[in-house]
């Protein structure tokens, strides 16, 4: 059985998100000042944003690796879509509630229908969770593939059509604290932002990387036993079963 490429450098990995976020934690709540306005509850926003930006980026990122799927027809770019898919739904959900929770605790809403950064928001992640009722809907393996990427493709596309949309919006109630010039945040801040964000990035990069390398050990697993007992033992693909 060969070795899975998945897992190299994953206990590096893993330690250095561990300690990115332990810093970003320690920064949140020893370093950044309050805010003047909303005080000890914007602090909620080093978890917020970069939760929101890291699932908008993977679903981009599972876009890319569907286009090299259909490029080169290797069933692991398909693999890394799906997982990159699977992870930015979990963040999106992440970056939904926390951003309910600070909304609920500085409008007095839950949600705000007229708002154009969070329903452009909840049409991208509604959009992904039909990724996987699609996906097992067919039942071939080659056109599973095949539809799923061509999904993820243009439903990737979607994301910085939608970005550039809600930019282009005269009204926001959302705050913008961030923007292409750096955006309005002090230094304390920004710095405990960028921390987090990047702590974010690295659990994303971590998670998939781990679910990647089981999911390539299971593969190998299912090809030797094909291997030992036959063709029709441990069929990959199916109904409900992930790409492996």
């Amino acid at each position: 059985m060969r070795s899975t490429t998945y897992g190299k450098g994953l206990p590096g990995l893993a330690l250095a998100t561990i300690v990115t976020l332990g810093a970003a934690l320690a920064l949140t709540f020893f370093y950044a000042p309050l805010d003047a306005n909303q005080g000890f509850l914007q602090k909620i926003f080093y978890v917020h944003v970069p939760l929101a930006i890291v699932a908008l980026c993977g679903f981009v990122f599972a876009a890319v690796m569907a286009i090299m799927y259909l490029r080169t027809g290797d069933r692991k770019w398909d693999m890394r879509s799906y997982v990159a898919i699977h992870m930015s739904l979990i963040f999106g959900i992440g970056g939904l509630i926390s951003g309910s929770i600070w909304a609920k605790a500085s409008w007095g809403h839950w949600w705000v229908w007229q708002e154009p950064t969070l329903v452009s928001y909840l049409i991208v992640l509604l959009l992904f969770c039909t990724y996987q009722p699609l996906r097992f809907s067919i039942e071939d393996p080659e056109r599973q593939s095949l539809y799923a990427s061509v999904f993820a493709i243009v439903a990737g596309a979607f994301v910085p059509l939608n970005f550039l949309a809600v930019r282009l919006a005269t009204e926001y109630v959302h705050p913008r604290v961030l923007n292409l010039e750096g955006g309005n945040l002090p230094g304390p801040m920004k710095l405990t932002f960028y921390v987090a964000l990047i702590g974010f990035v690295l659990l994303f990069v971590t998670l998939w990387k781990y679910e990647m390398a089981a999911k390539d050990a299971r593969a190998q697993v299912r090809r030797l036993r094909r291997t030992l007992l036959g063709d029709d033992a441990g069929r990959p693909y199916g109904r409900s079963a992930a790409p492996l």
